[in-house]
């Protein structure tokens, strides 16, 4: 079952809040509107995190 959810903080690279949807299924990521993987802040992202942990929980 594909399962939506919204995420909201403080983006580092675009120097503003923001919120991003992420969209998954069967633990899959199938869509976010944001670059995490590749983002140089990921580790200290809260957005990040949440996406992370987002997959891990389903």
């Amino acid at each position: 079952m594909e399962q939506e959810k919204f995420f909201s903080g403080y983006c580092r690279t675009l120097d503003n809040s923001r919120m991003v949807c992420a969209a998954q299924e069967n633990g899959a990521l199938l869509e976010v509107d944001c670059s995490y993987e590749s983002c140089p802040f990921t580790s200290e992202c809260t957005i990040a995190q949440g996406i992370i942990a987002f997959l891990k929980d389903n």
